[in-house]
């Protein structure tokens, strides 16, 4: 075992500590969309996570507190799109509260199942909702992969200590 002596002392579980930690993982940077009942719905999430190859599977974590949350609770399916390196600006506007996300300059349609779909994203995905587990002031939603395509150009953004970054050798 290799003891490190330079550790500062442990801080308490607290939501100052996960943020902390969590700002030195770097993550995949996604916007995860759903059409509403006023309209379509969308957010930016770091928490993109593969679950299951067979059936293929994915995971995503949303706020409550979230103004997609009321849409997404009630979501039958979502697009779920890998953003890449050259599209800072559109993870910023789906993170910013009270941006009107799908106005220009942000292109999209309407793709299957409805789910709105961006345009010049790395992949999307379409994904139907099997489940939404509680956890804490969020929900870990579950969705199956439906159908999508992986064949945009670039190299991924990402996000870590709190900021938007490319993928460096």
């Amino acid at each position: 075992m290799t003891v490190t002596p330079d550790l500062a002392a442990p801080w308490p579980a607290t939501d100052d500590l996960l943020r902390s930690v969590f700002r030195r993982h770097a993550a995949g940077v996604a916007v995860i969309t759903a059409r509403g009942p006023r309209g379509p719905v969308g957010f930016t999430a770091t928490s993109l996570t593969s679950v299951s190859a067979r059936p293929p599977l994915l995971s995503f974590g949303v706020g409550t507190a979230s103004s997609s949350w009321p849409a997404l609770s009630e979501a039958e399916h979502v697009g779920v799109h890998v953003l890449g390196e050259h599209q800072e600006e559109l993870a910023a506007t789906f993170a910013r509260s009270g941006a009107d996300r799908f106005a220009v300059p942000t292109v999209w349609r309407e793709g299957p199942e409805g789910v709105p779909v961006l345009d010049g994203v790395l992949a999307w995905l379409a994904c139907r909702v099997v489940g939404r587990v509680p956890a804490g002031d969020h929900r870990i939603v579950l969705a199956e992969v439906l159908l999508g395509d992986p064949a945009g150009a670039g190299e991924p953004l990402l996000y870590h200590q709190g900021r938007y970054r490319g993928l460096r050798d």
